[in-house]
């Protein structure tokens, strides 16, 4: 069962979002054999100005053992 949450910088449009879902959908199907009726995603704003705080440090930062794909930035 997976869930996936896709955290963004806030501004793109509802269709942006749901294409973003559909295609992170397919990838789970194809890379991990899972049903789609399994998979759930949800896609969170953030604002710029609160990218450090909500998301780098929480979700990069303290919890870099578990971030298969490494960003290429640091916003520090």
């Amino acid at each position: 069962m997976p869930h996936v949450i896709v955290k963004l910088y806030a501004g793109r449009s509802e269709q942006h979002k749901a294409g973003i879902a559909e295609a992170v959908t397919k990838a789970i199907m194809e890379s991990a054999g899972s049903a789609e009726r399994s998979i759930s995603v949800s896609v969170e704003d953030i604002q710029p100005e609160e990218w450090v705080e909500q998301v780098y440090r929480p979700d990069i930062m303290e919890k870099m053992d578990l971030v298969y794909k490494k960003p290429g930035y640091d916003p520090l």
